[in-house]
């Protein structure tokens, strides 16, 4: 009993991802393995590809949640400083599944694209776990260190690893089931489960160990947990029934040349993620080019189809003000919460893995809200959704920053509003995310479906870049995180995100106008939307 009297809620709450997490194992290996054709209803394959995907996004959400504190604790980076890398990696990190896609398309294939990505991955988060001098106070001689550069190769595998596993696994889930098989929304919704899943036992289990015991032993955790995941997938090729396979015969050659290219990206974003401006300048840059290309192909098209575009090019813009505020929660908020939370006794990092978790428990009630609302003709459009997204990313901003200052200055601000901060960022996301996900396939010409869904994830990267900047300004000029001005930052973005969601909201009604949902199915096969 004094055994059990010594563990915190944080250790019981670790000891009960192990067990869970490890009984996921099994079921996936054994369903890898396995010669049955279907699970559940579902092809073999859609399991073999939840459970690959389960551990990737393990090993990057439990790395993601020690990053910043590593930043700090390890490497001596300065709080603004932290930030800014932060917000760097995860542009680039959403920046490359466009390439790495489109390889796949043209040449590779969806299947050997997540091999090598997955590669890739397992080699980062190894690496990751590689620690240079320790116990070094001085920030300057401690990042001066030659192994400085080997956690700048290990974010830059990640980088590129992610670039040719992200967007093709989720492909090869498609490809899985016919255009008219009614199992697919079920099967994405399954597969959207597994990536929570690990995202809440890697927050929960690599940043227990991280903390706890040491950062090695946390980033390696990730590392074994991607290893896996490509164990998994490798296993399970039989289950694919050849789906995800190179468009056309691929000679030894070309292929190897590909490999090549994809380890000349990774030198590449080794340099980048060293300077952070940089890969600003290189987002306004493409950013501006895109709008152009866009616009140009746009007025090439009939009303309808060229209104469709108009409406596409208004989400977009608002998608990057929404990931600017949630992606606080790796940067900012997770220093804040090392500093200024009331923690009672649990890990930083173990906050990470509420978001996964609401996601997990809320994700079918709202599904089943939008269809309830449908019915009665109720349902929100799509850019009333995104309104309602940015408002409640207000509200957890400014309701954070109110409890926070309830309490008085010198207090640590309770943990119930960390708890209600990643609640209404949740409902938030589950009100933009997925709807605009929908929204692109449905309403981008066929001839421009994939660049329309690269724009999409593009805007995702600017906002974990503005993220970066936000979390930087909480850091003031000495780079280092108050309590007073992180609130008063706070509580600022989310008046003004208010006010961007009283426009939208005052927009939505000509730009629900410009969708043409009506006519959708009516439209020439050219100007057809590529999910029609």
């Amino acid at each position: 009993m004094k055994a059990m009297a010594l563990w915190s809620e944080g250790d019981w709450f670790a000891a009960l991802g192990a067990v869970a997490l490890f009984a996921f194992l099994g079921a996936g290996l054994l369903i890898a393995t396995r010669r049955a054709r279907e699970v559940l209803g579902h092809p073999r394959g859609l399991f073999v590809l939840f459970y690959a995907e389960m551990w990737e996004r393990f090993s990057y959400y439990g790395m993601r949640a020690l990053l910043v504190l590593y930043l700090t604790k390890f490497w001596l980076f300065a709080d603004g400083k932290a930030n800014l890398i932060y917000g760097a990696y995860g542009s680039l990190v959403y920046i490359t599944p466009v390439l790495g896609g489109y390889v796949a398309d043209r040449w590779l294939g969806q299947r050997k694209a997540v091999v090598f990505g997955g590669v890739l991955l397992a080699l980062g988060h190894l690496f990751m776990a590689v620690e240079g001098l320790r116990g070094v106070a001085d920030p300057l001689v401690k990042q001066a260190d030659p192994a400085i550069n080997v956690f700048w190769l290990a974010l830059a595998l990640i980088i590129v690893g992610s670039g040719f596993l992200k967007a093709n696994i989720s492909v090869i889930v498609g490809q899985l089931y016919g255009l008219t098989d009614t199992r697919r929304d079920s099967a994405y919704t399954i597969f959207y489960m597994g990536v929570n899943a690990g995202a809440a036992f890697g927050t929960i289990l690599v940043g227990y160990l991280g903390e706890t015991i040491g950062w090695a032993w946390g980033f390696g955790l990730a590392g074994v947990g991607m290893v896996l995941g490509l164990a998994i997938f490798l296993t399970g090729k039989a289950a694919l029934e050849g789906h995800g396979e190179p468009p056309a015969r691929l000679a030894r050659g070309t292929e190897w040349r590909i490999y090549a290219v994809g380890l000349a990206a990774v030198a590449m974003a080794w340099g980048l993620i060293q300077v952070q401006s940089v890969i600003g300048n290189l987002l306004a840059v493409s950013g501006v080019a895109m709008l152009g290309f866009t616009l140009y192909q746009a007025f090439k098209l009939p009303k309808e189809p060229r209104e469709r575009i108009f409406a596409i090019l208004f989400l977009v813009a608002v998608n990057p003000i929404f990931w600017g505020l949630f992606e606080q929660a790796g940067g900012s908020l997770n220093l804040y919460t090392d500093r200024f939370v009331d923690r009672q006794g649990v890990p930083t990092s173990l906050f990470q893995s509420i978001n996964p978790i609401y996601i997990i428990l809320f994700a079918p009630a709202f599904a089943a809200l939008w269809q309830w609302l449908a019915r009665r003709g109720l349902e929100p459009s799509a850019p009333t959704k995104f309104a309602l997204a940015l408002v409640q990313g207000a509200l957890s901003f400014l309701v954070f920053a109110w409890g926070a200052r309830s309490v008085g200055a010198e207090a640590m601000t309770p943990v119930l509003f960390v708890f209600l901060i990643y609640l209404f960022q949740t409902t938030g996301e589950l009100c933009l995310s997925p709807v605009g996900l929908s929204a692109m396939t449905r309403l981008a010409p066929a001839h421009l479906g994939s660049f329309i869904m690269g724009a999409w994830f593009y805007t995702t990267a600017l906002g974990q870049f503005v993220a970066g900047r936000i979390g930087e300004a909480t850091g003031g000029e000495s780079g280092e995180m108050s309590k007073a001005l992180t609130l008063a930052i706070y509580e600022k973005i989310g008046w003004v995100t208010l006010g961007v969601a009283v426009v939208v909201f005052v927009a939505a009604r000509l730009v629900t106008r410009w969708m043409h949902l009506d006519t959708l199915d009516a439209a020439p096969a050219n100007d057809r939307p590529a999910a029609a």
